[in-house]
């Protein structure tokens, strides 16, 4: 597992991942459902990209986000998606 802090490590650790695939920017743009400049940005470490987006790459390279030192959270927790706030 890869431990991100930055946004610049999560581009390197991406564009690592697209390379070990064997895929182009456009390839992986294409697979995610983005657009090139897109992946060019989130490999460059920009800061300020859309969440959603950053999920479907990271999904279209078969990853997956996982979070820990955070306090465990419930299913029903887990079941509302796009809840904001505490």
């Amino acid at each position: 597992m890869t431990s991100i802090r930055s946004p610049q490590q999560l581009g390197h650790a991406l564009r690592a991942a697209r390379k070990q695939l064997g895929l182009t920017q456009p390839q992986l743009a294409l697979a995610a459902g983005v657009g090139v400049r897109f992946i060019v940005d989130l490999e460059a470490g920009k800061p300020t990209l859309r969440l959603e987006n950053v999920l479907r790459v990271i999904d279209a390279l078969g990853g997956e986000i996982q979070l820990s030192g955070l306090p465990p959270v419930a299913a029903n927790d887990q079941l509302e998606g796009s809840g904001h706030g505490a």
